[in-house]
C-alpha cells in the first residue's frame, strides 16, 4: 500500500493486479500511484484538493471516501454508489484503494491467524518491507495485534522481534491498514461472511473487536504516526473503535506515555517483566535510559487511570530467572498505588533463545500471591505458538524452522492449551 505522495498525484496507467505470491522484494517496481486507505480526514482532503475538489464540496467528498473506506471497505472507486461518475474516474486516474499485499496467511490449530504483509518502501530505491499481523480469535471477542515498526528499534533478550534490526517506522496509513486487511480477510464488512471454517466471535458482532499495539515495534518510538492512526481507528464515523478495547503496549518510552494517553485515551499495557533495575536492564534494556521507578510514576499519572480503567503490567513467565515467589511478593509491592493488572505471559520459545518457559506449577503459585494480593492476575493462554505467532514471537524475515524445531513448538501449544483450558484468557 503505497504512502500518499501529492506530487505524484495525477493521472497514470491502472497497476497491474498482484498475484498471490508476489515476486522477490528487491526486484518490485514502485507503485504507480498512491492509495488512499488508512489515510486521515485532513489527508484525504489534500488527496482531493490535489484532483481540483475545492470549497464546500471537499467536506462533503471526504465524508463519502471516509465511510467507503472505513465504514464499507470498498475496495474499488467503482463501488462508491453516491459519487459523481466524473469524480469516481478523477479518484480512479490518481489513486487507488490497494492494501498491503498479503504475502503469507498461516492459521493456527487453535484459530489464530498470522498475516506476512508486503509494504512499499519510503522511498525509492529501497526495498519492499515486511510486517506481520496477527489475529486471536475467542467466542466472544476478536483481537488484533498489529505492527508499529519495520523490525524493532528494542533489543529485549526474551524477544524474537528484538533480533531483527529496525528498517523504519509504519505511517498511519499502513498502520491503520492492517486493521483494514484483517477486516477483508475475515469477511467482517457489512454483507460479507468469514471464510468457510474460520474461528471467530459468534455473538452476532464484529470480528475484529479489540485491537493490541503489540506487534512488531515499540509504538511510542512511532508517536507521531501511532497518536495519528488511533484518532482514525477510534473514530465514531468510521472504523468505530472505543477507546476501552483499543490497547497501546511499551517497554516504557517515559516522555510518551503521558502525551499519548492525553491525546487518545486508550488503554495503556507495561511490559514490565522484572522487579528490579538490575534484572530489567538485562531483559529489557530500555530501563537503562527509563529505570523502572521512572516508568511506575509515569503509570500513577496517566490519564483516566483508575480501578476501571487499569493499566496492565505485562509479565513473561522465564523459568529461574523472574518466576519465584520471592519476585512475585516484590510486584505486589512494587505496583501498590496503581490501579492495574498484572497479565502473566508463559514465555513463548523461538529458535535460539536461551530462556525457557517456567513451570506450570511455578506460574500458579506466582499468580496464587498476584491474586492474594488484590490484583487480577490472569495467565495468558498461549495462541498460536505452531506458526510463531505468539507474544514475542513475532519476526518478518522468512525463517524455514528444522522438522525437530517445529514439532517441539506445537507438542508444547499442544500442552499448554490443555494446561490452561481452566485459565483466563
Amino acid at each position: 500500500m503505497p504512502t500518499l505522495d501529492l506530487s505524484k498525484a495525477k493521472p497514470s496507467s491502472k497497476a497491474a493486479a498482484a498475484t498471490p505470491v508476489a515476486p522477490a522484494v528487491e526486484t518490485r517496481a514502485l507503485p504507480s500511484k498512491p492509495s488512499l486507505v488508512g489515510l486521515g480526514r485532513d489527508e484525504l482532503k489534500a488527496a482531493l484538493e490535489a484532483i481540483g475538489i475545492e470549497g464546500r464540496e471537499t467536506r462533503m467528498r471526504v465524508a463519502q471516501l471516509w465511510g467507503w473506506i472505513y465504514q464499507r471497505g470498498a475496495k474499488t472507486f467503482a463501488e462508491m454508489s453516491n459519487v459523481s461518475k466524473h469524480l469516481r474516474a478523477a479518484l480512479d486516474e490518481a489513486y487507488t484503494l490497494d492494501r498491503p499485499e498479503v504475502v503469507v496467511e498461516q492459521v493456527s490449530q487453535d484459530g489464530t491467524r498470522k498475516w506476512l504483509m508486503r509494504i512499499p518502501p519510503s522511498v525509492a530505491g529501497e526495498k519492499w518491507h515486511e510486517i506481520e499481523t496477527v489475529y486471536i480469535p475467542t467466542r466472544d471477542r476478536g483481537t488484533l495485534c498489529i505492527s508499529s515498526q519495520v523490525g524493532c528499534t528494542l533489543t529485549c533478550s526474551f524477544c524474537h522481534t528484538g533480533t531483527q534490526k529496525l528498517v523504519r517506522n509504519l505511517t498511519a496509513a499502513e498502520v491503520v491498514a492492517q486493521v483494514i486487511v484483517a477486516r477483508d480477510r475475515l469477511g467482517d464488512w457489512p454483507d460479507q461472511s468469514p471464510p468457510e471454517g474460520a474461528f471467530v466471535p459468534d455473538d452476532g458482532g464484529r470480528f475484529v473487536t479489540n485491537i493490541v499495539l503489540m506487534g512488531m515495534g515499540e509504538p511510542l518510538y512511532n508517536v507521531d504516526n501511532v497518536t495519528a492512526a488511533l484518532k482514525t481507528l477510534l473514530d465514531p464515523d468510521g472504523l468505530q473503535f472505543s477507546k476501552r478495547r483499543v490497547t497501546l503496549s511499551t517497554s516504557g518510552v517515559v516522555p510518551e506515555i503521558g502525551r499519548v494517553g492525553a491525546d487518545t485515551g486508550v488503554s495503556l499495557a507495561i511490559s514490565l517483566h522484572a522487579v528490579n533495575d538490575d534484572l530489567r536492564d538485562e531483559l529489557v534494556p530500555l530501563n537503562r535510559k527509563y529505570p523502572i521507578a521512572e516508568l511506575l510514576e509515569a503509570c500513577r499519572t496517566y490519564p483516566g487511570v483508575s480501578n476501571a480503567r487499569r493499566i496492565t503490567f505485562e509479565y513473561v513467565m522465564l523459568k529461574g530467572v523472574n518466576d519465584s515467589v520471592d519476585d512475585a511478593r516484590r510486584l505486589v509491592r512494587l505496583l501498590k498505588g496503581i490501579p492495574a493488572k498484572i497479565n502473566l505471559i508463559p514465555f513463548n520459545p523461538w529458535p535460539g533463545s536461551k530462556y525457557e518457559c517456567s513451570d506450570w506449577e511455578q506460574i500458579e503459585r506466582f499468580s496464587e500471591v498476584v491474586f492474594d494480593a488484590g490484583y487480577s492476575s490472569p495467565v495468558r493462554t498461549p495462541r498460536g505458538r505452531d506458526i510463531l505467532a505468539a507474544c514475542g514471537q513475532l519476526k518478518s524475515e522468512t525463517e524455514r524452522l528444522r522438522a525437530k524445531d517445529k514439532a517441539a513448538l506445537m507438542s508444547k501449544a499442544e500442552q499448554d492449551a490443555f494446561r490452561a483450558m481452566s485459565m483466563v484468557d
